[in-house]
């Protein structure tokens, strides 16, 4: 099945919703002097659980949806993210999936979005051979930096378009956003995961997700604890896999959970700061959500592994 292209276009049809609203959400446009659009949603603004809502449907392209509700772990009641997907390998990991490392000068920021299918300088645009095909690009840069001109410049050259038809929404780690957008990759990540254990995400034919929102704490390595403890330790997937003969679901699914992981059971700032905060030392196989079922679509059978884990989820929110 071929990729769906105009990822940027559908995004940026699903972002002027947020633009036409953005006083009323918190957030605020601005145009540098090269024609750059920066919306930001979080840095000198509140921004809103709704802009991140809407920010969680452009990182997946307009090719989900993604919905505030509530869920209960243990006697721990949170607003929740839920996300809903048909084109699960496009917009999760084409588009959500914060592949694209920007590094100019002294710049750094983590991006996602759909734009990096334009740039497609990650290894898995070649494996997948896909390159998108828009006359816009529309990026999300995890940062508490505005990115200057000349990295506004770059992002758009490596995307090749013009300044002028690049959108930036900048939303750090700590604010209302950030918290529920990255709530809003459950999906992704577990279909990252399911990808990093060389399971074709092809196969994977719908995808459905809940996790925790996150409250916002005041600094931004805190809040990667705690936004990622959400996913790891109380978000839940489920999948519609259309095997191969040779895929055995049962074994799979019981890789995929966080749990599989020997790093598993601590809070994830308390072992980010015991590995000085060095995020290479962390295990890739501990990004996973704590539940996931697979549904084999041939047959109807259900595979479930892991669990939600209210203990490590109420340390590391400070509600022991």
């Amino acid at each position: 099945m071929s990729l769906i292209t105009k990822l940027n276009e559908r995004a940026f049809l699903v972002l002027e919703k947020l633009m036409d609203n953005s006083s009323a959400l918190g957030c605020t446009l601005t145009k540098q002097s090269n024609g750059t659009t920066i919306i930001d949603a979080g840095v000198e603004v509140p921004g809103s659980m709704e802009a991140g809502r809407i920010v969680g449907e452009v990182c997946l392209a307009g090719l989900g949806t993604v919905k505030i509700s509530e869920m209960s772990i243990g006697d721990l009641t949170l607003p929740a993210a839920v996300v809903e997907t048909e084109h699960v390998r496009t917009a999760t990991l084409c588009s959500q999936y914060a592949g694209w490392t920007i590094n100019v000068g002294k710049y750094f920021g983590m991006a996602s979005g759909p734009a990096r299918a334009l740039a497609t300088v990650e290894k898995l645009f070649k494996e997948f051979d896909f390159k998108d095909s828009s006359d816009v690009a529309v990026i999300l840069l995890e940062t508490r930096r505005f990115p200057p001109e000349n990295v506004t410049e770059y992002i758009a050259r490596k995307c090749g378009v013009s300044t002028s038809d690049l959108y930036c929404i900048i939303a750090p780690t700590a604010c209302k956003v950030g918290s529920v957008q990255i709530s809003a990759r459950i999906v992704e990540v577990g279909a990252h995961k399911l990808h990093e254990l060389k399971f074709d995400p092809a196969k994977i034919k719908a995808g459905k997700g809940m996790a925790p929102i996150a409250p916002v704490v005041e600094k931004d390595t805190k809040a990667m604890g705690i936004t990622n403890d959400c996913i790891l330790y109380a978000g839940q997937t489920f999948y519609d896999i259309e095997p191969s003969d040779d895929d055995d679901l049962d074994i799979l699914v019981q890789q995929v959970p966080s749990s599989s992981s020997s790093q598993y059971g601590t809070p994830f700032y308390e072992l980010f700061k015991s590995f000085d905060f060095d995020f290479y030392k962390v295990d890739p196989l501990l990004f996973s959500p704590a539940k996931v079922t697979l549904r084999n679509t041939k047959t109807g059978d259900k595979y479930q592994a892991g669990a939600l884990n209210a203990k490590v989820l109420r340390h590391s929110l400070g509600r022991e």
